[in-house]
């Protein structure tokens, strides 16, 4: 209940109290008029006893500020970088993190501030803006079991403004529980980054049901129609992008969403992180992608394990934990079907060449001798063991006929 002061007045209180005197109205009814316990009556009777002329239940606060002035300049400090954060063009951020500013005193200050005593100092000091209004979406994918729908995406933004270069966040997410199976940062975006990414997720965690995705062309052909300058052999989906045929060597679905507001769930994470990894590079001065991974495995990290989700009301890797748990999981095994050997194989960049009368095949303008007839038709599954070297794995009828390891250099027309 709220206080005295703020239901009643002085004038009030001591009519009651005199009433009580007078042996008029029993304690228990001014109990419950007042809204107060047994203590605090006796307490303010006794007041009322000691100089009756003089009582008063005017609230006066004599106490002094609860926060420091060290706390209360980091608080200003943190503000102005927002502010400066904000006013920046380049940088896609347009409104202010308390909440980030809450948590980065606490953990690199060590210093304990509410999230009102925040608010309230930018208020003052016109370090505040209204947030614009959300427009809600309408499209929302509903699933039962983790590995039902993985949402994977990539975003471009300048995630640290020293390096004065966009970098792209490559992220899948579990659509049930939320959880972030994969996040890296990588400077150029191609299918093999994009391939690398289903390995990781793929080994670590099992086959999932579906991949959910937009229509970036590394995850589907898309034609536009015919013009009068050219005409258009192949079209919609009757072209197999490299990372969808890795997808169907694992018997792994793919949907593509239609809709930004369709991807809602993954948009959400990608706010968040955005969000903080930028404020964190910012203020640490990042330069290097590097540093930036560090500080959005950091992220990850808190996303994951320690912070509830607004929709699940559940820590995501706690939710994803139970799940598997409770056998809701639609996740599977994963293995080599054959006649593949490795998963070299299956997570790959691929190409197809004819065997020439010589019983070669030429690669950007290099040449391969293999064991196979002319005219066979001759698969190659490229595999970057490192940023310097490449094994090129040669298929021919179900078999593997040679393996050789070449300098990625030596292929500028595969984009790794």
């Amino acid at each position: 209940m709220s206080q005295i002061h703020k239901r009643f007045t002085t004038e009030q209180v001591k009519e009651l109290f005199e009433r009580y005197e007078r042996t008029e109205l029993e304690r228990k009814y001014i109990q419950e008029i007042l809204g107060i316990r047994r203590r605090r009556f006796f307490v303010l009777l006794k007041q009322y006893k000691e100089n009756p002329k003089s009582f008063s239940i005017r609230y006066e606060r004599n106490t002094p500020p609860r926060i420091s002035p060290d706390i209360e300049q980091n608080i200003l400090k943190e503000l102005s970088v927002e502010k400066e954060i904000i006013q920046n063009p380049a940088i896609p951020l347009k409104s202010y993190n308390y909440s980030y500013i809450k948590d980065r005193l606490k953990g690199k200050n060590r210093q304990q501030v509410s999230l009102t005593t925040i608010i309230k100092r930018a208020k003052k000091h016109g370090f505040y803006l209204k947030k614009p209004k959300r427009s809600l979406h309408d499209r929302e994918l509903l699933t039962r079991y983790v590995g039902q729908l993985i949402q994977h995406d990539s975003s471009h933004h300048l995630w640290a403004p020293a390096a004065q270069e966009k970098w792209y966040l490559i992220t899948s997410l579990d659509d049930y529980s939320r959880f972030l199976l994969y996040a890296v940062l990588v400077k150029k975006e191609t299918s093999w980054t994009h391939i690398l990414a289903l390995q990781t997720v793929i080994l670590r965690h099992g086959l999932p049901y579906t991949y959910y995705v937009d229509s970036h062309s590394i995850f589907r052909f898309v034609q536009g129609r015919d013009s009068l300058w050219r005409k258009h052999h192949l079209l919609t989906d009757e072209a197999t992008p490299q990372w969808k045929q890795v997808l169907a060597d694992c018997n792994v679905q793919v949907i593509h969403s239609l809709s930004p507001q369709a991807r809602g769930k993954i948009e959400r994470p990608y706010g968040w992180l955005q969000d903080r990894l930028i404020r964190t590079c910012v203020r640490e001065e990042v330069t290097e992608i590097q540093q930036a991974q560090k500080i959005l495995n950091q992220e990850c990290h808190r996303y994951n394990y320690r912070q509830v989700h607004s929709t699940t009301q559940e820590i995501p890797y706690f939710r994803f934990q139970k799940a598997l748990k409770q056998k809701q999981s639609l996740f599977r095994e994963f293995t080599i079907k054959p006649p593949f050997q490795s998963v070299k194989d299956i997570f790959c960049l691929r190409m197809d060449r004819t065997v020439d009368p010589y019983r070669k095949i030429s690669v950007s303008n290099l040449q391969f001798k293999v064991h196979a007839n002319p005219g066979k038709q001759v698969n190659l599954r490229f595999y970057p063991l490192n940023n310097q070297i490449t094994e090129i794995r040669f298929w021919c009828e179900r078999k593997l006929i040679d393996v050789h390891k070449i300098k990625t250099s030596d292929f500028p027309a595969v984009h790794f």
